[in-house]
């Protein structure tokens, strides 16, 4: 099988959010980067396992600028054959998804990987994109994926539940907790990985379809309310008068 893991750069998740040039941009300094877990954890390690089960090679795609090769490499360290880095530093999901998808049509992938969403924007916009501009069935928010020859199985979770569908190869699947188990690199991955091919391509001239006007950081959280287990009568008039949920 031939499968296509994409993957984003995205902040640690214990990084200070900050913004710059009037709140327009995102303040970089001293943020550390990672790869983007749901890409990681679950949309990369189920490739590697159907790869592992019935052979067949992995590629990993990220568009985004120079810097983010130290980011692809630790993705490849995990265990996927190589990487493609194409050469653009996106402004918007729809830039990306056209990038992604001019770049996949050509090499022909059986599945194309996503993780369900990136904890920076948790838009879950571009898998949905990619899967438009490539014409492919499209399995969004898969826990599960099973592969017998080119049929996939997937279980996927829907409001109130859970839906098992079925389709054939080629296909776009985004990936969410319960398709895989976490992989920790191990010393031999880290190694191999500053070997492993990554290549470079130029970008195919797609533009960004939106503007940023400006970022607003959400408020500071309040005070916590600490309520005796014998007073359920002020928790009641808490929820109801201060937090107006009921």
């Amino acid at each position: 099988m031939k499968l296509l893991v994409c993957i984003s750069k995205v902040p640690d998740t214990t990084t200070k959010i900050n913004f710059t040039d009037n709140n327009t941009k995102f303040d970089t300094e001293g943020v550390n980067y990672i790869v983007n877990p749901y890409d990681e954890w679950y949309a990369l390690v189920r490739a590697l396992e159907l790869k592992e089960a019935q052979g067949g090679s992995v590629t990993i795609l990220n568009v985004g600028p120079a810097e983010n090769d130290a980011v692809i490499r630790k993705a490849l360290a995990v265990g996927a054959d190589d990487a493609v880095r194409i050469n653009l530093d996106p402004e918007d999901a729809s830039q990306i998804a056209s990038e992604i998808s001019a770049y996949a049509e050509e090499q022909e992938y059986d599945i194309v990987f996503f993780g369900k969403e990136t904890i920076d924007y948790n838009s879950s916009v571009v898998p949905g994109l990619v899967a438009a501009h490539l014409d492919m069935p499209f399995v969004s928010y898969a826990s599960k994926l099973e592969m017998e020859g080119n049929k996939a199985t997937i279980t996927r979770d829907v409001s109130g539940g859970t839906e098992t569908v079925t389709t054939d190869t080629p296909f776009v699947v985004s990936a969410m907790k319960g398709m895989a188990e976490q992989r920790i690199p191990n010393m031999r991955g880290i190694m191999q990985a500053r070997k492993k091919p990554l290549d470079v391509v130029e970008p195919s001239g797609a533009e960004s379809l939106t503007e940023v006007q400006s970022f607003e950081k959400p408020d500071d959280k309040g005070e916590c309310h600490y309520i005796d287990a014998e007073n359920p009568e002020e928790l009641w008039d808490l929820l109801k008068n201060e937090a107006k949920v009921l």
